[in-house]
C-alpha cells in the first residue's frame, strides 16, 4: 500500500518529533501554495493510505501543544472536508515526544481516533491507550459508530490487498527482487531532479573535458574521495581538495592562498551536511568562509549535494547547481550534466531565498535534445561524409575552423566542431565556440524584431521609411515602402565603406586621429576594435550618409546592408530600446540563448569567440570578440545588418522556434501565420522572402543549386560573409547550420569556402543520408 508523508508537509522545520514539537508558522495560502500541493495532487491520483505528521501549525489549529495527528482540524476538516480524501489515515508513531510529551500515557491513542484516523503507529502503552479509548467513549467525545467505521476501512485495505486468502511468499532473493531496477531508477530520478539555478558563465558551464588546462575541485565536507572528485580527476585532470568541518579559519585562509589564482575554474561540491538546519545543517564557518571568498576571487561552479534549503546563505554564484542527494548515483549524473552529457531538467522544490524561488530551474538545454541519428531515419555512414567535406576544406586552408549543427524533428542528431581556432593557433574550435554571424543578424535579430513588432500591429509593411524615420522626410528615400526595404527591392546602395572615409590620409590604410582615440573617452566612447574608439559624433555622420546617398531603381533586387541597417533603426524607434537590449528581452532571454547577442567581448571571455580577419586595411589587427564588418564596428557593434554573435546550439533554437510556428518553451512569441507569410516567396524578381533568403526557384534545373539541390522550396535561412550557413527546411523538419571564420583564411584562400562549395556540400550530404521513410 502506498502511503503519502508526512502530511500536511514536515519539510520547513528547525526540530525533530522524535523529539519535540516542530512549529510551522505559516499562512494558510502559504501552506496551500507549498505543503498542501503535492497531497492534494497524490489523493487526486488515488494514494491508498497518508500518515498524519506530529507538527503543531497555529493557522490550521490553535490550540496549544496539539500536534496535527490529534487535531480534528486537521485529520477531518481539512484533509477529509476540505481536501475530499477518503483513503486510510495513518498517525505517525505515537510514542515520539512531539506528542507522548503532552499528552502521556495513552492519551495520545485515545486524541488520534477522535481526530478521524483510522490506524494508530506505535502507540506506545497498549493496555494504557484501550483504558484511554473507552473514556473517550464513555464521555461521548468518541463513538462506537466511529470505531466500526475505522475497522471497516481498514478490513476493507486487507481485503483489497489479498490478506483475506495468504499466500507465503518465497524469501530466496527477497531484497535483490525488490530492489531489481533499484540503481536504475535512482539514476532517473538523479538526472531529472538535479536543478540548474545559476548559469550566468557559459563559458565554463557545461565545462567541456579539455576545455581548460587548470581546473580544480574544492570537496567542503569532504576527507576523502568520492564519486564526484574522482569523476573530475579523472574527466578534468583537475587537482583535488578536501575541507572538512573541522577545520577552522586559518586553514580556509590557507586554502584561499593556495587555489586563487592558480586555475581557470574552481568547482566547489558542498557535501556532507546534515538535512536539519541546527549550526547551519552542519556547516562549519569555516567552510562557508572558504565557499564565499572562492565564489568571490575565482571563477567557480557550485554544486550543492542535500537539502536545497542549504542555499539559503549562498544565493547569487555565477553558477549553482542543487543535487538532492549524495549518493554515488547523483554524483555521477552531476557529473555527466557538468560535461554537457545530461540536459537539466529539475526545478527547485522549494524557495530558499528571495534569488532562489520554488519553480526555479533552467532547462533551455533540453530544448534541442540529443538522439541517434539512425534513430530519425539517418544512415551514419552517409552523414560522416560531411566530416570529409568539412576536412577537405580545412587542409585546403578555406577556414581554420568550423562547427556544424544538424537538427531534426526538434531533435540534435550531428553537433561537431572541427579544426583550430586559427591557422596560427591550434586551440581546437569546440561546439560552444562563440561565431561572428556577418548578415545572418538580418534574419536572427533584426526580421525577428521586424516579426514581431507586425504581428503585434506595430509596423505596417506599406507605410515608408518617413513614417517611422522623420530624418528621412526631404530625401530621396522618405517614399521607400518596409516592403522593398524587406525584398532589397528598395534601391538603396548595396554598401557604403564608412571607414574610407576616416583613415589618415598621408598614411595608407591607418584609422586617422582626428576620428579615433586609442582610449574611450568623453568625445570617443564607440568601441571600434582592441584600442580603437570613433568619435561618438560620427555615427550620426554616418546615418546622414545612408540618406544623402544616391538611390537605384526602385523594385530592382540588390542586396544591401543599408536595408538592414534602417530596418535596425526603425525597430529602435517603434520600442524605444537599442536593437541589441530589444532582441535580448524580446527572444534571447525567454529562450535561454545566452551566447547569442551583440558585444559579446562584455559577455564572454575572448578566448571562448573565433577570430575572423587579421585586418590590414583599417583596423590593422586580429578582430576577436568585436564585429568583423567595419561599418557595424563604426556603429559601435549593434547594426541592423551584422553585430550578432552565437555559438551553434543557442543558434538553433531560433530554429526550432520559426520550425514551431512561432511558439517555444509554452511561450507564443509569433502567431503562425506571421512565420508562414516571412518565409515564403514574395519577389518576381529575385529568390528572397521577407528578410529570408531562399532557394532559386529554378532549384531543381540548375546546375549550381542554392543552398543544396535536395532542400524544398520551403526551405528559408540567410548566408554570413564570415563564413555562416543557416537554413531551416520546414518540408524535412531539418535544420543545418554551418559556422565558421573563413575571413581568417590568407587573401589567396578567402573565397575558397565559395569556390569549394563548402555549405552546399556538407548541406547536400545531410539530405543524402536521410533515407526515405519505409
Amino acid at each position: 500500500m502506498a502511503t503519502a508523508k508526512h502530511f500536511p508537509g514536515h519539510g520547513d522545520v528547525a526540530v525533530d518529533s522524535h523529539l519535540d514539537l516542530p512549529v510551522i508558522n505559516k499562512t494558510r495560502e502559504q501552506l496551500d501554495s507549498l505543503e498542501l500541493y503535492p497531497f492534494q495532487k497524490l489523493f487526486d491520483a488515488g494514494v491508498a493510505s497518508v500518515m498524519i505528521a506530529h507538527l503543531y501549525i497555529p493557522a490550521i489549529d490553535k490550540t496549544a501543544n496539539r500536534a496535527t495527528s490529534l487535531s480534528y482540524n486537521n485529520v477531518t476538516r481539512l484533509l477529509r472536508k476540505q481536501m475530499g480524501y477518503n483513503g486510510i489515515s495513518f498517525t505517525d508513531a505515537l510514542e515520539m515526544k512531539g506528542v507522548s510529551k503532552f499528552f502521556p500515557d495513552g492519551q495520545s491513542s485515545a486524541e488520534s481516533l477522535i481526530a478521524g484516523n483510522d490506524m494508530l503507529c506505535l502507540p506506545g502503552d497498549i493496555a494504557a491507550a484501550m483504558e484511554k479509548i473507552r473514556e473517550a467513549i464513555k464521555k461521548k467525545k468518541l463513538k462506537w459508530k466511529d470505531i466500526d467505521r475505522h475497522v471497516r476501512k481498514v478490513l476493507m485495505a486487507k481485503y483489497k490487498y489479498g490478506l483475506s486468502n495468504v499466500q507465503p511468499v518465497n524469501i530466496s532473493n527477497l531484497v535483490t527482487d525488490l530492489n531489481k531496477g533499484l540503481p536504475e531508477m535512482r539514476r532517473k530520478v538523479a538526472e531529472n531532479a538535479i536543478t540548474v539555478l545559476r548559469s550566468s558563465d557559459r563559458a565554463v558551464f557545461p565545462l567541456m573535458p579539455r576545455q581548460f588546462q587548470r581546473v580544480a575541485y574544492v570537496g567542503l565536507g569532504l576527507r576523502n574521495d568520492n564519486v564526484f572528485s574522482n569523476r573530475l580527476r579523472e574527466d578534468y585532470g583537475a587537482h583535488t581538495y578536501f575541507f572538512d568541518y573541522s577545520l577552522n579559519d586559518e586553514q580556509a585562509k590557507a586554502a584561499l592562498d593556495l587555489i586563487k589564482g592558480r586555475y581557470d575554474v574552481v568547482i566547489i561540491g558542498l557535501h556532507n551536511y546534515n538535512c536539519l538546519p541546527a549550526n547551519n545543517y552542519g556547516i562549519s564557518g569555516s567552510a562557508m568562509l572558504l565557499l564565499q571568498q572562492l565564489q568571490l576571487q575565482t571563477r567557480s561552479i557550485i554544486f550543492t549535494f542535500g537539502n536545497p534549503y542549504v542555499m539559503g546563505s549562498i544565493c547569487d554564484p555565477k553558477t549553482l547547481v542543487a543535487c538532492y542527494d549524495d549518493d554515488d548515483i547523483t554524483q555521477d549524473a552531476a557529473a555527466d550534466l557538468l560535461e554537457g552529457k545530461l540536459f537539466a531538467k529539475g526545478k527547485l522544490p522549494v524557495t530558499t531565498c528571495p534569488e532562489l524561488k520554488f519553480g526555479m530551474g533552467l532547462t533551455n538545454w533540453n530544448m534541442l535534445p540529443s538522439i541517434e541519428p539512425s534513430a530519425l531515419g539517418f544512415n551514419q555512414e552517409k552523414l560522416a561524409v560531411v566530416d570529409s567535406i568539412v576536412l577537405d576544406g580545412i587542409k585546403q586552408q578555406a577556414y581554420p575552423g568550423a562547427v556544424v549543427l544538424v537538427a531534426k524533428d526538434g531533435r540534435l542528431v550531428y553537433e561537431k566542431a572541427y579544426g583550430q581556432m586559427t591557422f596560427a593557433d591550434p586551440t581546437p574550435m569546440t561546439t560552444q565556440t562563440i561565431f561572428d554571424l556577418a548578415s545572418v543578424t538580418k534574419i536572427c535579430a533584426t526580421n525577428l524584431a521586424v516579426m514581431k513588432l507586425y504581428d503585434e500591429g506595430k509596423l505596417d509593411l506599406n507605410k515608408t521609411l518617413a513614417d517611422y524615420l522623420p530624418w528621412m522626410k526631404g530625401t530621396n528615400k522618405e517614399q521607400i515602402k518596409i516592403w522593398d526595404v524587406l525584398l532589397h527591392q528598395a534601391g538603396l546602395k548595396a554598401y557604403i565603406p564608412f571607414y574610407r572615409e576616416t583613415l589618415d590620409s598621408m598614411r595608407q590604410n591607418i584609422a586617422s586621429e582626428a576620428f579615433y582615440s586609442r582610449k574611450a573617452d568623453e568625445t570617443h566612447k564607440v568601441r571600434v576594435a582592441e584600442g580603437l574608439y570613433l568619435r561618438t559624433d560620427w555615427v550620426d555622420t554616418m546615418y546622414k550618409r545612408i540618406a544623402e546617398s544616391e538611390l537605384g531603381p526602385q523594385g530592382k533586387y540588390v542586396y544591401s546592408d543599408n536595408d538592414f541597417i534602417l530596418l535596425g533603426k526603425i525597430i529602435e524607434a517603434i520600442t524605444g530600446m537599442p536593437l541589441n537590449v530589444y532582441v535580448s528581452k524580446t527572444f534571447y532571454e525567454p529562450l535561454g540563448m545566452t551566447t547569442t547577442g551583440f558585444k559579446p567581448r562584455e559577455r564572454f571571455p575572448v578566448e571562448r569567440i573565433a577570430p575572423t580577419e587579421d585586418e590590414s586595411y583599417f583596423r590593422n589587427q586580429l578582430i576577436r570578440g568585436d564585429v568583423h564588418d567595419p561599418g557595424a564596428a563604426m556603429f559601435g557593434g549593434v547594426a541592423g545588418h551584422a553585430g550578432l554573435f552565437s555559438d551553434a546550439h543557442d543558434l538553433a533554437i531560433i530554429t526550432q522556434l520559426l520550425l514551431n510556428k512561432g511558439m517555444l518553451k509554452g511561450i507564443r512569441f509569433f502567431k503562425p501565420e506571421t512565420v508562414d507569410f516571412f518565409t515564403a516567396y514574395h519577389s518576381d524578381v529575385s529568390r528572397r522572402g521577407l528578410g529570408f533568403d531562399k532557394p532559386e526557384k529554378d532549384n531543381p534545373d540548375r546546375k549550381e543549386a542554392y543552398p543544396a539541390a535536395s532542400v524544398s522550396p520551403e526551405t528559408y535561412g540567410h548566408t554570413g560573409f564570415t563564413g555562416i550557413g543557416w537554413w531551416v527546411d520546414p518540408k524535412n523538419n531539418l535544420v543545418f547550420l554551418f559556422l565558421s571564420n573563413r575571413v581568417n583564411a590568407t587573401p589567396a584562400n578567402y573565397n575558397k569556402l565559395l569556390s569549394l562549395n563548402v555549405r552546399g556540400k556538407a548541406q547536400e550530404q545531410v539530405y543524402k543520408a536521410l533515407e526515405p521513410s519505409k
